[in-house]
């Protein structure tokens, strides 16, 4: 990496000896692919990826905004890339009905799995109550034991 002027500082100069850090550019053809890699990765697993490439979650919310509109090429602040929609990839972009049918049903997986639940809990609760109800039926039926 070099220095945005081109010049390296010289020792005698007092300035510090490290390059200047250059901003990190990313191709059309990694947003495309991190973003499907993050989208099609389970839920515990999405940050494990921002980490592994060192991304934010922010860059992987522009990046999908940009290949949902059209032009991934002009992400960054306006500084557009060399690729075109058309040229950045074969993948199928998504429209905006199919990823709300898929938000749709894993919602709907959740409200199922919920309602099994409920309906397991009712029913242990069910069970319980008409155990509670035969054994205080037998307690009023029985004497108490005498004392001798």
């Amino acid at each position: 990496m070099s220095t945005s002027s081109g010049k390296q500082p010289t020792s005698g100069s007092g300035a510090d000896p490290a390059p200047k850090p250059s901003r990190r550019v990313f191709s059309p053809e990694y947003k495309l692919a991190m973003v499907a890699e993050y989208e099609n990765a389970p839920n515990g697993e999405k940050g494990a990826i921002l980490r592994r490439e060192g991304l934010y979650s922010s860059h992987i919310i522009e990046w999908a905004r940009a290949r949902d509109a059209g032009h991934l090429g002009q992400v960054d602040g306006g500084r557009t890339d060399t690729a075109t929609p058309a040229s950045a990839g074969s993948r199928v972009k998504k429209s905006a009905d199919q990823i709300e049918l898929e938000k749709l049903r894993r919602q709907n997986e959740k409200l199922q799995a919920d309602l099994t639940k409920t309906r397991m809990a009712l029913d242990i609760m069910g069970k319980a109550h008409a155990l509670l109800e035969e054994v205080s039926g037998s307690a009023d039926n029985d004497n108490p034991p005498r004392r001798s």
